[in-house]
């Protein structure tokens, strides 16, 4: 049973947010209420993947799977090949220790495995067929989002794709502001998180959630030279996009 994120409600002195122990613990209440339609993300990204796979041997990369949602969906997707080999990193022990929990089974099976990694020094990946980066490049310092885009590219075979999911900002300052103040109604009125812990979360992630533009996203992932691009889904400042390899 996932326990209800109050970690707002709780604190005293604000600190730059991190996925620690007492986040892990609630993070998949936190991000269910914080992350509009997340559930839905999840079904659409996991159907678009298995458009992508191969019969056999193909590998999924989850960079920053947190407490392994995405991979839970995908090996429970009644198309998803038996042999396809799922691989997940993070760089928080406390939520790849939810992680092991939750995929428990798939793991014993040998169809997932999850790696302790911060994708500011990433191992070379293998060859695959996948990746996905779901609200985790934001997380990247700006600095190193080109080059991990690069690294990802070499690994993705021909027909191979990226999926990266983001909170974004957009181009006009007055939509900007708009689109950011219907994302608090929802937090308040759909998530039922108070003012108070909105602001706190907000002052928390400002150093640490550092977001960019639709189309600095794009570029992004041309300059890494993904050929395909498209936006999936969006939802006022967060958008879903798919990149592949030809």
């Amino acid at each position: 049973m996932t326990e209800q994120d109050r970690v707002f409600q709780q604190i005293n002195r604000i600190e730059d947010f991190a996925f620690d122990e007492k986040v892990a613990k609630v993070f998949d209440n936190m991000v269910s209420r914080s992350v509009p339609f997340y559930d839905e993300v999840q079904r659409i990204q996991t159907d678009l993947i298995m458009d992508f796979l191969p019969e056999t041997g193909g590998i999924v990369c989850d960079l920053g799977c947190s407490t392994g949602t995405s991979l839970e969906y995908l090996t429970r997707h009644p198309k998803c090949p038996a042999n396809t080999q799922f691989i997940g990193y993070d760089n928080s022990e406390s939520m790849l220790d939810k992680a092991r929990e939750k995929l428990s089974v798939q793991i014993a099976e040998g169809k997932i495995q999850l790696i302790t990694a911060d994708l500011c020094d990433l191992p070379p990946l293998p060859t695959c067929n996948i990746v996905i980066l779901n609200w985790t490049l934001q997380f990247v310092r700006p600095i190193g989002r080109e080059q991990l885009l690069k690294d990802i590219y070499q690994s993705i075979k021909p027909g191979g794709i990226v999926l990266l999911s983001e909170k974004i900002l957009v181009n006009d300052p007055i939509l900007n502001r708009l689109y950011i103040d219907h994302y608090l109604q929802f937090k308040v009125s759909q998530s039922h998180y108070t003012d108070i812990e909105n602001q706190r979360k907000r002052e928390a992630l400002e150093n640490v959630l550092i977001p960019y533009r639709l189309d600095e996203n794009y570029k992004l992932l041309e300059r890494a030279g993904f050929d395909r691009i498209g936006t999936y889904f969006q939802w006022f400042n967060f958008a879903c996009l798919l990149a592949v390899k030809i």
